[in-house]
C-alpha cells in the first residue's frame, strides 16, 4: 500500500468546517484524519457515540460531516453500525442500493471503554464489517472531566481531584487495545498525531479496508481537560510515544507489529510535565508517584516488545 501525504491531504474534507470543538481539540483532528482515507469514489456512514465530539459537530439538521451521519445514545454505538451495516448487506443483495459503501463509528473513552463496551465487544464478535474509531481523551471531558478507566494514573479530573488528600486517579489506565485484540478481530492499532499524520492515515485505511470488524485507538489529547497550551498538542502527543506511555504498534489477524520504537527511550517526566492534570507529581514529596508512573509504562512497554517478538 502506497503512502502520498500530499495526495492524501489534497483530497476534500469529510469532516468540514462549523463545528464547534475547541482549539487545540484532539476529537477534531483524529475524525478529519481517519475519513481522509476513505477513498473518494466510495461512500461513508458515520455513527457517533454520545459526547464532546456529537455536542460540538452535530446540531440537527446540521452536521460536520459530508457524509450519513447517525447520532447514537452514548451505550450503543457499535449496536447501531452493526444494524446499519447489516441493513447494507441485505439492500445490496436485493439490487436496491449501489456503489461501495464504508462503516465507521466514533466514540470517546467514556463511550468506548466504558459505557460503551458491551455493544462494542458484542458487534465486533458477531463480525460486522465496520471500523470503530476511540477518541482517547482520557476522561469524560464532555460532562465536566470526570475520571474514565482511560484516564493515567495520578491524573487530576473533577472526580479525582489531586490535593492534600488525594494522588489523584489510583488506578492504572484500561489497556483497551489490549482487549480488542482478545475479541481475535482482524485489525486493532493504536495512534496518535505524530509523523506527520503518517502513521494514522496508514493505519486508518487498514481499518477502513480490512474485511470484518476493526478497531482503531487514537490518542487525541483535549486542552481543556490535560491543561496543555492548544498549539502544544504534537508536542504532547510526541512525548507520549517517545516515552512508551503511548506505544504505536498494530495487530494484524494475531500477529503484532511494532510501527515505532524510539530510538532512545524519554523518561515519563517528559510526557507528565506537557499537562496541567500531572503538576502535582512534580511537588516535594511526591516523587514516589513519578516512579510508580514509570514503572507501570515500562511494565507494559516489555510485555509489547515481548508479543512483537513473537
Amino acid at each position: 500500500m502506497g503512502y502520498n501525504f500530499k495526495e492524501v491531504m489534497s483530497r476534500p474534507n469529510r469532516f468540514t468546517q462549523g463545528h464547534r470543538l475547541c482549539a487545540g481539540c484532539g476529537a477534531g483532528i483524529a475524525v478529519g484524519n481517519v475519513l481522509r482515507m476513505v477513498r473518494q469514489e466510495d461512500h461513508a456512514v458515520v455513527g457517533n457515540a454520545t459526547g464532546c465530539l456529537e455536542v460540538s459537530s452535530y446540531m440537527y439538521p446540521f452536521t460536520s460531516y459530508t457524509d450519513s451521519y447517525i447520532h447514537n445514545a452514548f451505550e450503543n454505538a457499535g449496536a447501531t453500525m452493526g444494524g446499519v451495516e447489516t441493513a447494507y448487506n441485505k439492500l445490496k443483495r436485493d439490487g436496491k442500493v449501489k456503489g461501495e459503501y464504508k462503516f465507521i463509528t466514533f466514540g470517546g473513552d467514556g463511550g468506548t471503554y466504558d459505557i460503551g463496551l458491551q455493544s462494542l465487544s458484542g458487534a465486533v464478535e458477531r463480525g460486522h464489517d465496520f471500523t470503530y474509531v476511540c477518541y482517547d481523551n482520557g476522561a469524560y471531558m464532555n460532562t465536566g472531566i470526570q475520571r474514565s478507566s482511560a484516564t493515567p494514573m495520578y491524573a487530576d479530573t473533577t472526580t479525582t481531584p489531586a490535593g492534600s488528600k488525594s494522588d489523584g486517579k489510583l488506578q492504572p489506565r484500561k489497556d483497551l487495545s489490549l482487549v480488542m485484540v482478545a475479541h481475535n478481530v482482524p485489525y486493532v492499532a493504536q495512534t496518535t498525531f505524530v509523523q506527520n499524520f503518517k502513521d494514522l492515515h496508514i493505519k486508518a485505511e487498514k481499518a477502513i479496508y480490512t474485511k470484518g470488524p476493526a478497531f482503531l485507538n487514537i490518542m487525541a489529547p483535549c486542552p481543556r481537560g490535560w491543561r496543555y497550551n492548544t498549539e502544544d498538542i504534537m508536542q504532547v502527543c510526541k512525548m507520549a510515544v517517545e516515552t512508551c506511555y503511548w506505544p504505536l504498534y498494530e495487530v494484524v489477524n494475531g500477529t503484532w507489529i511494532l510501527t515505532y520504537e524510539p530510538k532512545k527511550k524519554l523518561p515519563i517526566e517528559d510526557f507528565l510535565r506537557t499537562q496541567g492534570r500531572f503538576k502535582h507529581m512534580f511537588k516535594k514529596g511526591n516523587e514516589h508517584l513519578i516512579v510508580e508512573f514509570q514503572r507501570e509504562t515500562d511494565k507494559r512497554w516489555k510485555d509489547l516488545l515481548k508479543r512483537c517478538e513473537g
